[in-house]
């Protein structure tokens, strides 16, 4: 038999118990002196020690702790906790580097030549001593984000906790910091709302609270806290917002300045009327507490019944020069291709490269300038509510040149990306290449037959559109007929010659024949904004549409880009403090096919060769079209240039009244000397003398400029074209009208919608930006 301290297991035992006894052995020394201790001890650790089931108890009393257990626990857990706050404390460091939020720079744009275009941003920031500052400024402050920020210790146990419980409860954030934990994050951390950076902030906050005054830290909070609008600190938000120096506030603009410390996003009111009634509620809650705390009087509080309107725009940014469009514009851009954030975009820092060429900028805004002061001279009365959008744009996409508008602290919405008036018979060259491309349809349901630019067709006016079942009639029971300017009759005539001499009625039927989804769905594939697109009736192919000078101009340059479309963009390149940041960048696509493209650019070279014989060198290839619409309230001139397009639309509109388009008489000019066209011919000048688009360029590295160049350039044309045989078609409207009568909503010819004042869809804040090209 064999006994167990000769086995294996057996000596491991003999072993640990030999090393336990000389452990011990030489501590005696060290614990005998605690003896005594221990031993008046030892009774109260045998009482706290559970014993399950307790005894004496019965039920569930059996198993649950003794109030000396519970008591032993709290205390514990009070020490262990306690302990680690100390240790913490006294391993955190107060940063000595403050971080980029305190350090804010200015964003600075580049022409396509390299040289400085504009700067903004507030690299000079005005610091302002707390003693500069009005009272009731800090105050309403205060009493609007930490009322008892004098008597804190720096951190607020009940915040923090109510923060936390939310973030890890929930999962999201939520605020509950004191003014001196929301200095330390401004200027020492990130924004990141993470439990980690909340116990950091309150740790550095306790700190400080011990290091620096309360005026102190109170100053650094108001000259470094985000309101918006690009600023930082309170001077620079007084002059954003009410264009006057903090020292000149009242207490009732202080209490709004204060809302927009919650989130200017939220609390801005100019940006939508959510905002506008947060705001509102923000503003009276902070004059209430102001009083409540005895920092403002009942009777002064009673002469704020009114909120305080700020300013519609940001007085800084505005220098009333034609770069004030062209920054907005570069900004919003950057900001979308970028993935940047207003709040990180405002810290500055960026450096932005655009597209827009300093000569072409200059020569289209002296031509629209000139426009505007003939026709003040000429019309004085219409010339007051006349508006003129123009944009130029080559075939890569880049947009060259805009007009925006005679002064942005005047009228901050931009003309050349404003979806405003229809686009008339300008619209007419998408539903030619529509008709190309797509064919037309002789029986409902039946193949498509293919059409040529020598398909004829009826160019009378006044002739009913029809569909295979019979004429079209609209929801008021009426037929639908076509209409040509000046109710003109050509008789039989080709679709080329009737875009040639901007035929209506042609292309009115044309477009039932082809199908209003097509002519829709080419129009948008040229460049169109879907958002900008009139309703799919017959009126439609007569350019109800309303889509933007940067559209249209975009659209026209992709036939002169054999019949590919990249979508305009303004920023090619941005960097900041010299690293480069990753921008999502347009890419070319197939819109027409290549033959559908040239038949498209021909026609519109004879348009412009018939009407101005003399209007260009005959070695310069030039392609245009001017557009009209019913009742004369818009006149448009589109064309190209070699590779560049330039749209021009002249309008009239009060905007203080309505949105309604008014007649031109007479600012936009007459037929034989249209305003729009000698904008157009001005603007294009340029052209004739670079015969090109110059390439965006800046001092970089070879290889970089040579693959931004291959990028941009356009995609080889389509080897494929169309067979599209002479034949006078029949045709039917698309899949979406009823036989025989009309979906419409009695929309006849002339009746066209106004178009929605506003974006297109270019670079403006709540703006859709369509696929990869995010301009309008």
């Amino acid at each position: 038999m064999i006994r167990p301290e000769e086995s294996g297991a057996g000596r491991e035992e003999v072993a640990r118990r030999s090393v336990l006894t000389r452990v011990t052995a030489r501590l005696v020394p060290y614990t005998r002196p605690l003896a005594p201790y221990a031993r008046k001890l030892a009774p109260y650790a045998r009482k706290l020690k559970p014993v399950y089931p307790r005894p004496g108890r019965t039920g569930w009393r059996r198993w649950i702790p003794s109030w000396r257990q519970w008591l032993g626990a709290v205390l514990a857990s009070f020490g262990l906790t306690t302990t680690f706050l100390v240790v913490a404390y006294a391993a955190t460091d107060i940063p000595e580097n403050l971080n980029s939020y305190a350090t804010q720079q200015d964003n600075v744009y580049f022409w396509s030549d390299g040289t400085p275009m504009a700067r903004t941003g507030w690299v000079q920031r005005q610091a302002m001593p707390l003693k500069d500052i009005p009272p009731k400024v800090r105050w309403a402050v205060l009493a609007a984000e930490n009322e008892n920020f004098y008597s804190d210790p720096g951190v607020s146990v009940s915040g923090i906790t109510r923060a936390l419980w939310r973030t890890v409860g929930e999962g999201d954030t939520q605020g509950g910091s004191t003014i001196t934990q929301q200095y330390v994050k401004n200027v020492y951390l990130n924004q990141n709302q993470t439990v980690s950076r909340k116990f950091t902030e309150a740790m550095i906050a306790l700190k400080l609270d011990n290091r620096m005054s309360k005026d102190k830290i109170l100053e650094g909070y108001l000259n470094t806290s985000w309101f918006g609008r690009g600023t930082y600190g309170i001077q620079r938000a007084a002059q954003a917002y009410y264009g006057k120096d903090v020292s000149r506030l009242n207490a009732s603009e202080a209490a709004f300045l204060a809302s927009l410390l919650k989130g200017a996003g939220l609390y801005d009111p100019t940006l939508s009327e959510a905002n506008h009634r947060r705001a509102a509620e923000r503003w009276s809650w902070t004059l209430d507490r102001m009083v409540k705390i005895g920092k403002l009087s009942k009777a002064e509080r009673a002469k704020y019944r009114t909120f305080p309107e700020p300013l519609k725009q940001n007085p800084l940014y505005d220098t009333g020069e034609q770069s004030d469009y062209l920054v907005e514009l570069a900004a919003q851009y950057a900001k979308k291709a970028g993935h940047i954030s207003d709040k990180q975009f405002d810290l500055g820092g960026y450096q932005i490269y655009t597209t827009f060429d300093r000569t072409r900028e200059a020569t289209l805004t002296s031509a629209v300038t000139k426009a505007r002061k003939q026709a003040k001279r000429d019309h004085p009365g219409p010339a007051a509510t006349a508006h003129y959008g123009a944009a130029s744009v080559a075939t890569d996409g880049r947009i060259l040149a805009v007009y925006g508008g005679p002064d942005h602290r005047k009228q901050g919405y931009n003309e050349s990306n404003a979806s405003t008036v229809p686009a008339g018979s300008a619209f007419l060259p998408f539903v030619y290449a529509a008709g190309l491309e797509h064919g037309v349809h002789k029986t409902r349901g039946g193949p498509a037959t293919p059409v040529t630019p020598e398909s004829v067709y009826d160019g009378d006016d006044g002739i009913p559109v029809t569909t295979p079942e019979g004429p079209y009639w609209d929801r008021s029971g009426k037929k639908v007929s076509s209409h040509n300017e000046g109710n003109r009759s050509y008789g039989p005539i080709s679709l080329r010659r009737a875009l040639v001499r901007s035929v209506n009625t042609p292309f009115m039927q044309l477009g039932m024949d082809t199908g209003l989804a097509q002519v829709r769905g080419t129009a948008e594939a040229a460049g169109l904004l879907p958002s900008t697109m009139g309703p799919q009736v017959p009126t439609l192919s007569l350019g109800s549409s309303t889509p933007s000078a940067i559209r249209m101009a975009s659209a026209y340059v992709t036939f002169a880009a054999n019949g590919t479309h990249t979508e305009p963009y303004s920023v090619w390149r941005v960097t900041r403090n010299g690293s480069r940041v990753p921008l999502t960048t347009p890419e070319s696509r197939r819109a027409v096919g290549s033959a559908v493209a040239r038949d498209v650019t021909e026609a519109l070279t004879e348009s412009f060769r018939n009407a101005h014989p003399d209007g260009a060198p005959a070695s310069l290839q030039v392609a245009g079209k001017a557009g009209t619409t019913q009742g004369d309230t818009a006149s448009w001139y589109v064309g190209t240039a070699t590779s560049v397009s330039t749209a021009v639309v002249v309008y009239r509109m009060d905007l203080s009244k309505s949105l309604e388009p008014l007649p031109l008489e007479g600012v936009a000019g007459t037929a034989a000397d249209s305003v729009p066209y000698g904008i157009w011919s001005k603007a294009m000048t340029q052209s004739g003398r670079s015969q090109t688009a110059e390439k965006p360029h800046v001092s970089t590295p070879l290889s970089e400029r040579a693959a931004h160049d291959q990028a941009n350039r356009p995609t080889s044309p389509d080897p494929s074209s169309s067979h599209r045989p002479s034949e006078q078609p029949g045709g039917i409207p698309d899949a979406g009208d009823v036989p025989g009568r009309g979906v419409g909503d009695g929309d006849l010819p002339g009746t066209d919608p106004p178009g929605q004042h506003g974006s297109d869809g270019v670079d403006g804040g709540g703006q859709e930006f369509p696929g990869q090209g995010l301009h309008d």
